[in-house]
């Protein structure tokens, strides 16, 4: 019996070494590839860029697409600019009505008079409503462009 475990125990000090000397490999390797890490992220690798030259070398077909462009840019950001104009004209100049029930409802609050309606006032007006009806009442207001 004491030779077996002789035998296990020179079979456990044998792995036990091949393992530290697994370990010791594992480390050697980490710090290789830390310093390859280090030495690679900070390198910046130099760009080249060719500008390609038409048929007869010149670059005129590149300048008269740019021009073109920055014209078709130009003209769309005016249009937007008219059609922002626009809508905020007809907005202001639009029809404003409401639907009868809220001018109803806004008359048993005090206001009879839709042309200039201040928002404290309103808010006033409307304190013995809902959050709801509040809600609902402002909302037409806005979109008959009563509000702003």
């Amino acid at each position: 019996m004491e030779q077996g475990a002789e035998r296990s125990l020179e079979t456990l000090a044998l792995t036990l070494d091949r393992l530290a000397g697994a370990a010791s490999l594992l480390e050697q390797t980490v710090s290789r590839l830390e310093e390859q890490h280090l030495t690679m992220s900070g390198q910046v690798q130099k760009i080249v860029a060719t500008v390609e030259q038409g048929p007869n070398g010149s670059q005129g077909a590149g300048n008269e697409r740019i021009y073109e462009l920055e014209r078709k840019l130009h003209a769309a950001v005016m249009q937007i600019a008219e059609l922002r104009a626009q809508s905020a004209s007809s907005v202001s100049s639009g029809r404003k009505t409401v639907t009868a029930a809220t001018v109803s409802l806004l008359a048993k609050q005090g206001i009879s008079s839709l042309e200039s309606i201040e928002a404290g006032s309103l808010d006033a007006a409307l304190t013995g409503l809902s959050i709801e009806q509040r809600i609902a009442v402002k909302s037409q207001l806005l979109r008959a462009g009563l509000l702003s």
